[in-house]
């Protein structure tokens, strides 16, 4: 492919690139093929470590209050809910702007780690692993809506 427009098609994705394969000549015999100049580098592969999920639901024994006074606290509740713990979050003390974005990064936290996030009241959520059931008689505190700063539109 040596024309220089074909190669600034190919390289902004207009068209495709066309892959020549030559087949190498052959060697004569008895003769051994000559050592290249390049040698290929040895590929060492990466070997991730076992991925722990959650641990069994018989071994949790605690659930951590948090009371956040700052968006940086969200290292606090990433931390132990990843470690399995269910979170409680009391946003009393925060601005409703950093409180927003806690809880859309706690909403992101539970997602990714196929947990869950329910309101209790106006300011305050719960953070439950994949591994905790959350038994009651069903009925999530709900304020009226004008109310609750953290609604949608």
């Amino acid at each position: 492919m040596s024309n220089p427009l074909k190669k600034t098609m190919v390289y902004l994705g207009l068209a495709d690139e066309e892959e020549v394969y030559e087949e190498p000549a052959p060697q004569p015999r008895g003769r051994k093929p000559e050592a290249t100049l390049e040698k290929a580098a040895p590929v060492t592969p990466l070997h991730r470590p076992a991925v722990v999920r959650q641990p069994t639901p018989a071994a949790i024994s605690e659930i951590l209050t948090v009371h956040p006074k700052q968006y940086r606290d969200a290292q606090i509740i990433a931390e132990n809910f990843r470690d399995g713990i269910p979170v409680i979050i009391n946003l009393s003390q925060m601005s409703d702007a950093d409180a927003r974005r806690l809880i859309d990064f706690a909403s992101g936290l539970s997602l990714g780690l196929y947990g869950r996030i329910e309101r209790v009241t106006s300011k305050v959520f719960l953070l439950s692993p994949e591994n905790v059931a959350v038994s009651g008689d069903g009925a999530v505190a709900h304020a009226d809506a004008d109310a609750v700063p953290f609604s949608q539109p």
